[in-house]
């Protein structure tokens, strides 16, 4: 089985890595890849942060490339404080927050505009892979700039009532389903939004407990 992990940045998925003695590619830069005995023939694709680069280096990488499954790693901020920080979670629904136009106060989203979709799903599920690995679901927003401010955390909270946010989740969704690839797109919390206070992230657990996941996933696959 060949799979593929995504991430935005490679601390996110380093202690995976390190643990899977992965070397970089010589074929594509950001490519790192394994043949370890005790797991399946796994590669990390780093694309690094945002929308934009997401989608071109999945749509560079994947029509030269056959996976049976691409797995999206990284962490994620929770508007919903029922998540524990450090938890992580199996995204079902994700959506381009931002895109749209502005009405004076009215945000007009892209499928009122009639320019497109916002809204993306994942191709597959982690119970379509593996019965003995279960995560909560939850949904997400993609944005831009990440929230911050009071007044912008509220206005996006009632028009799309997220659970998560990320910079990149919307658009791996988006490339995935373009190019027809199972995938599925896991999220460790590790902050709530809020007005930025570096002090109470939980950055380590949330890497820690994500990496814990995606070695126990490719093992079990």
């Amino acid at each position: 089985m060949r799979i593929l992990i995504v991430a935005a940045t490679q601390p996110e998925v380093d202690p995976l890595m390190q643990t899977l003695g992965m070397q970089k590619s010589d074929e594509e830069e950001n490519l790192f890849v394994t043949r370890h005995p005790s797991v399946a023939n796994c590669s990390v694709l780093v694309t690094g942060a945002g929308m934009v680069p997401t989608a071109f280096a999945l749509g560079r990488h994947l029509p030269h490339n056959v996976y049976n499954l691409v797995v999206n790693l990284g962490v994620a901020g929770s508007f919903d404080r029922n998540i524990k920080l450090g938890e992580v979670l199996e995204i079902t629904k994700d959506t381009f927050a931002e895109l749209g136009a502005e009405d004076d106060t009215r945000f007009i989203n892209i499928e009122q505009l009639g320019l497109g979709a916002s809204i993306f799903n994942p191709t597959s599920s982690l119970g379509h892979f593996t019965g003995k690995i279960n995560l909560p679901k939850a949904t997400a927003i993609t944005v831009n700039t990440v929230h911050g401010n009071d007044n912008t955390i509220a206005g996006v909270v009632s028009r799309v009532n997220p659970q998560l946010e990320s910079m990149e989740g919307a658009a791996f969704f988006f490339a995935c389903r373009q190019l027809k690839v199972p995938c599925v797109q896991i999220r460790a919390v590790s902050n709530y939004v809020e007005k930025r206070n570096r002090d109470n992230w939980q950055i380590g657990l949330a890497v820690k407990n994500l990496n814990t996941f995606a070695l126990d996933l490719i093992r079990e696959l």
